[in-house]
């Protein structure tokens, strides 16, 4: 058993309210330092990449330092994904930790919420910290998300600006014409520094009205832990509807092999749904050819 990455919500504080997220019901939690490396020890066998991330913002943290330090010291390699709203406030040997090696940026979260904050502002957060990617740290991607091209929740004005920011920075010139008409997914901005297309998805939920089978990655090449220490089998699920376990009174290879993680991999093998938010995600149509 190994996975491509493992998703530990640090803390599922975001201080934000995308319209593109569900409704938090969860209570607000931070994972205590102590227990991440109680977990990290036990993931050592099962994976290399950690993903900071599941509903939270790990940039809200004032000590996150102390995690990825705790993170290289085990030889893990980290993603940390952002809204970009305190990146000004995140010092660049943090975004850039050695053992950081990719920083998502969602740039939807801007116009998907009523903050007083104004886009230039928010530009100059996330241009600052692509501008000392590139003169200071090799290493790392910077990975910056646009999911709004779909036809039903397009936002041509937004994408706009915000390509006309990335054209006289970077220095390039970006079509939007070609980007809508061609699908295309990834562009390289500079070395390192990628602008990501995709499409707005609907959270799994109990309540939805969607029902399929299928296949997915859950439990196969990710995992994810969340703050308050429950497993989930996919970083969809925030809420922890599928709780397998939790890490405060089991072991984590006990809860990977239990007989419903077992029956959920059987499952997704034959193209099969078996627990019920699984039948009801949407998400994983798009492995159809998984």
């Amino acid at each position: 058993m190994y996975f491509n990455r493992v998703h530990i919500e640090v803390t599922n504080i975001c201080g934000l309210a995308c319209s593109f997220c569900p409704e938090k019901l969860q209570p607000t939690k931070t994972m205590s330092l102590s227990f991440f490396e109680e977990v990290i020890v036990q993931l050592r066998p099962l994976t290399k990449s950690l993903a900071f991330h599941v509903m939270g913002d790990p940039l809200i943290l004032s000590n996150l330092s102390v995690y990825l330090d705790l993170a290289a010291k085990h030889g893990f390699e980290v993603e940390l994904t952002t809204s970009g709203y305190y990146l000004a406030k995140t010092a660049a040997e943090v975004l850039f930790h050695p053992a950081v090696r990719q920083l998502n940026i969602s740039l939807n979260s801007y116009n998907k919420n009523s903050l007083s904050l104004s886009f230039e502002t928010y530009m100059e957060g996330v241009l600052w910290a692509c501008g000392n990617k590139l003169q200071s740290y090799p290493k790392p991607f910077i990975n910056l998300r646009v999911w709004n091209l779909d036809a039903e929740f397009s936002e041509a004005e937004f994408n706009r600006l915000l390509f006309e920011k990335l054209e006289s920075f970077f220095g390039i010139r970006l079509s939007v014409e070609e980007i809508y008409v061609q699908k295309i997914k990834s562009l390289r901005l500079a070395s390192k520094v990628l602008l990501h297309f995709e499409s707005y998805f609907e959270w799994p939920s109990l309540a939805s009205s969607h029902q399929s089978d299928g296949r997915c990655y859950g439990l196969q090449s990710h995992i994810g832990i969340l703050a308050d220490g429950s497993v989930v089998p996919c970083c969809l699920d925030g809420e922890g509807v599928i709780n397998l376990g939790n890490l405060h009174e089991t072991a984590l290879l006990e809860i990977l092999n239990s007989p419903r993680a077992e029956a959920i991999r059987n499952g997704f093998a034959h193209a099969k749904a078996v627990e019920e938010l699984c039948k009801k995600c949407s998400y994983k149509d798009r492995f159809r050819e998984f």
